[in-house]
This record gives C-alpha cells, structure tokens and sequence, in this order.
C-alpha cells in the first residue's frame, strides 16, 4: 500500500472508529436510569447491576477476541469489522426494548460475542504504520475516543430527557450508518502475503497467552497495559454513578462532562501525542503519563466540590499518552503476520479487565455508599485505581528496563 493509500486508510478506521464511540457514548449517560427503572432501585443498586453487566459483556469478549483477532489475520480486517458493526446495531435495538434486566445481560452478551471492532481496528492500524509513526497512528484511535466521547454522551444526556430508551434507537441508527460507510468506503488492510491460517490452538485465551513465550519482552509490558486497563474502572465503570451520587448530577450534566473528556483527550491523543513520542520518546511517555493517572485518581477519591471533577480531568486526560506509547512498543516487537493475533490477545486482556474492573470498581462504590456502609466514601474506587495506576508505572519500568530496546 502506497503512502497515501495509508494515510487514506488510517483516515477510514478513524471515521469508522469515531462513529461507533459517539453510538457507544450516546447510551452512557442514561444507562444508570434505565437500570434504576428496570430494577426499581436506587443509583447505588444501579452502580452494581451496571458493573455486572460489563462483566457480561467482557466475559464473551475475553473468551472470543483471540479467535477473531486470528480470524483478521486469516480473512482480513474489513470483513470482521463489519461484522462487528452489524451486531452492535442489532444489540442496541435490543436493549432498546428490553422489558427486563435479564434482557440487558442477554445483549450485552451479544453484543460481547462480536464486539471485535476496537481490537481489529488495532491490527488495521499495525498493518499500515510505521516504526516512526506508530504511536500517532495508535494516537488516532484516542482522538476518536475523545471525538466520539464530546459528540456520543452530550446527545445521550440531550435525548435522555425524551426517555431512557431514546438514545439506544439513536445508537443503533449510528452502527448502521456506520456500517454502510465502511462496506462503501473502508478498503482492506491486510496483504494476501501476509495473512496466514487460523491456528485453533492459539485461538482462545489461553493459547494466545501461551504463544508469547516466543516474545518474552512483552510479558512486563502486557502486565503494565493490564493494570491501567483494570484501574481505568475506576473512572469509566463509576464515572455516572460518582457524580450523580455526590453532586447529584443528572444526565444532561454527566453527558456535558464526558463532553469535556472527549476534548481533553482528542487535545492530547490528536495534538500532545505527536509531540511527546518525537521529544520525550514512548520511554518518558510511559512514565509521565503512569504519574499523572496516579495523581488524578487520588485527586479524584478526595473531591469535595462539584468544578473539582473538570479540573482534575486535566491529568487524568494529559496521562493518556502512556498507553498509545505502551501499545507501540509491544506492536513493533510482533511480526506483521501476527498483528491480528496480538491486538486479539491485547482485548482479551483488556476483557479480562473488564471481568475484573468493574465489579470490583462498583462494588466498592456500592459498599461505602448503601444504607449499612460501615462509613461513607464514594471516592473509594479511585484509591483502588491510584495504587493500580503506580503499580503499572513501577511494572513499565522494570520491564523496560530488562529489556532494553534502541527503537523506543
């Protein structure tokens, strides 16, 4: 693929990318009403069904991701992300009817089965990056996290007003949309020399985990990538719950404020990043950014006043160039036949996170803020997070330390 077809390309994913996170974002700030009505609960019951429910979905995910991830590898990157997209449509529409909890767990399930478009968006930007410009294209992936994060929970909190099922028929016309832009538009990435047979033995999470021996500088890495992944719970599983707890937020208020998440991180992902991995290397990155999660999460369990939270959001949101510095490094020591293969693994740890995260993060909201909490501390989830986010720092840095590599 020429140099502009790349370009071209990486420009595909992100429009693709940015549409299914504004439809992943739309449903965020009404997702705690719509539990509260299906269970007749109040905020901090919601707070534990909403953990369970993306244990659900990351469950199916942690078991599945490898084999599509191998799937990518064998058949393409196109073809499962159109899938992928698919199905989220139909699983929107389906929570948008569900006449019972149960009936959230069963999309959620669904929806974890073929929720491969992340993971094999990944592989799609491997495929077409360089050494140099690998972290920036990762980078390109925040940028739509953050885009889709200032548009998806703004109109989520808007059309929340309209009812708490509204903004799932709004999700599932975005996939759809979504889907029809990148059956049009969205070429292959992946060369026929390089694409390889399904390896059924390392299609699963397990034989995916054992196939990294033969890359034993990873194992630090992978470990330091899981840990963020688990501490960010702290933050994304209880950001709702949090806010509208202590402060009393509604959801227009929780959308405004993941607005403000969104520009943050589209400032650091689209503009900061670029120049971070050029002047301070993905080394330094790794490590400023550990410290700044670090920081926000302490910053954040100790809140007392409602502008507090956006404030804080500023180190919170600046720490995001660890992980796209973390993801280059562990992409440029994998073979191009295998990017699919180990961006499967990566969500298969990111889902395993996601198994162990939010239940933990919410339970832990639920404990100190039900009516027998032994004492009262919302906050309680982000210490948990601040002592995750130093141990990945601590991890990072052993891990490269030992092995040293001149292209970092």
């Amino acid at each position: 693929m020429s140099s502009n077809k790349k370009q071209a390309a990486i420009g595909f994913i992100f429009i693709t990318m940015l549409i299914d996170i504004t439809g992943w974002g739309i449903i965020i700030p009404v997702i705690p009403k719509l539990i509260k009505e299906l269970i007749h609960g109040d905020v901090s019951e919601a707070a534990k069904y909403g953990g369970w429910l993306t244990f659900a979905y990351a469950m199916t995910q942690f078991l599945f991701a490898p084999l599509i991830g191998n799937l990518s590898d064998k058949f393409g990157r196109r073809p499962i992300i159109l899938i992928s997209l698919f199905a989220f449509a139909l699983d929107y529409i389906l929570l948008a009817f569900a006449p019972t909890i149960t009936w959230l767990f069963i999309g959620r399930i669904i929806a974890g089965l073929t929720g491969a478009s992340i993971s094999t968006a990944s592989a799609y930007i491997a495929d077409v990056s360089t050494p140099e410009n690998r972290a920036k294209n990762f980078g390109m992936i925040g940028v739509a996290f953050g885009l889709g994060f200032i548009i998806g929970p703004v109109l989520g909190g808007i059309l929340g007003h309209y009812g708490s099922r509204i903004p799932f028929y709004a999700a599932a016309v975005l996939c759809m949309l979504n889907f029809l832009y990148g059956y049009f538009i969205l070429p292959e990435s992946l060369s026929k020399e390089n694409r390889r047979q399904v390896n059924l033995k390392r299609a699963n999470p397990i034989g995916a985990f054992l196939n990294l021996r033969k890359y034993p500088s990873l194992y630090g890495l992978l470990i330091a990538l899981f840990l963020i992944y688990i501490a960010a719970h702290a933050v994304e599983s209880n950001w709702s719950y949090f806010t509208m707890y202590k402060f009393n937020w509604n959801e227009k208020m929780v959308g405004i404020s993941l607005g403000v998440v969104g520009v943050l991180v589209s400032l650091v992902q689209g503009g900061l990043i670029r120049w971070t991995s050029k002047k301070l290397g993905n080394k330094k990155s790794i490590y400023i950014g550990m410290s700044l999660y670090t920081l926000a999460m302490f910053l954040f369990a100790f809140v007392s006043e409602s502008w507090m939270m956006f404030l804080f959001l500023i180190p919170y949101c600046l720490a995001g160039i660890a992980g796209p510095s973390l993801r280059a490094i562990i992409a440029g020591r994998v073979l191009p036949t295998e990017q699919g293969e180990i961006q499967g693994t990566i969500a298969s740890l990111m889902s395993a996170a996601t198994i162990i995260g939010p239940p933990v993060m919410s339970g832990l909201f639920y404990y100190f803020t039900h009516q027998d909490a032994p004492f009262e501390f919302p906050g309680m989830p982000f210490i948990l997070g601040g002592i995750l986010m130093m141990s990945s720092g601590i991890v990072s840095y052993l891990s490269l330390k030992k092995h040293s590599n001149n292209n970092l």
